[in-house]
């Protein structure tokens, strides 16, 4: 109980860290709160243009030395509320996969979401409609034993592919923030997610959270079948990274002109 009392405040706290975004913070209001945590970022380096022919025209395929990326990322999701209000319990908390790549538009990089998988209806169904993102159900699980994160997910109601993800992470080495410029700030510092509304614009919502606490991670993927149809990630070990907890304030999306 005592967490859930305190997370609004840290949340709310992160805005007075911002100078490292690459724009301003939104004159608006955030809309709500989450924290992330055990969150594994596991990127493989894919031809571009595999990732274009699932990322609208009107986005640009954000790369870094002339390479583009695809991110899946397994983590809990707690303290979800909205603003002015406390997390409920059960409710605030769940687990969440998201399969991503990097875009960019009006000179604001952000993230293109392939897919969310998420074990709680609710939140499916509430981030579909508010965000227009392609939230699914999925049977999930987590764990942590012996300073590993075992994780499992499996998509519901698929009917063309299952989408699965087992595996286990963990941190290993020092926390540290990522420099500006370096491969890892491209991965992980993004400040918005794209996203087209049932009329085909384009939308786009600004996040803000403190720099990521990363660490070099270990991860032992058993099966992962979660990348869009098209997308091969080859026999290439995947550049893993750790954070154990992230605070986020996150605004509602608004169209912007394509």
């Amino acid at each position: 109980m005592i967490e859930y009392l305190t997370t609004p405040a840290r949340q709310a706290a992160t805005l007075e860290e911002a100078a490292h975004r690459p724009w301003p913070l939104p004159s608006s209001s955030w809309v709500m709160g989450q924290t992330w945590e055990d969150l594994l970022f596991a990127h493989w380096r894919v031809p571009e243009e595999q990732l274009r022919a699932h990322v609208p025209a009107s986005l640009a395929l954000d790369t870094y030395d002339g390479e583009a990326w695809l991110g899946i990322t397994p983590f809990r999701v707690t303290g979800l509320r909205g603003r002015g209000m406390l997390p409920l319990p059960r409710i605030s908390s769940f687990l969440e996969l998201n399969v991503r790549t990097y875009v960019t538009h009006g000179e604001k990089p952000g993230i293109w979401f392939f897919s969310l998988d998420a074990e709680s209806p609710l939140a499916v169904e509430a981030a579909r409609r508010g965000y227009h993102l392609p939230y699914f159900r999925a049977r999930m699980s987590a764990a942590a034993r012996g300073g590993w994160i075992d994780y499992s997910s499996s998509r519901r109601d698929e009917r063309s592919k299952p989408r699965v993800f087992n595996g286990r992470y963990r941190g290993d080495g020092d926390v540290f923030a990522a420099e500006p410029a370096s491969l890892e700030w491209f991965l992980a510092e993004r400040y918005c997610l794209y996203a087209l509304d049932r009329q085909g614009r384009l939308l786009r919502a600004d996040i803000h959270h403190p720099p990521w606490p990363l660490q070099r991670a270990e991860a032992e993927i058993d099966l992962n079948t979660m990348p869009p149809d098209g997308i091969e990630l080859g026999d290439d070990e995947p550049l893993c990274h750790f954070a154990r907890r992230q605070d986020v304030v996150i605004w509602a999306p608004e169209a912007v002109s394509s």
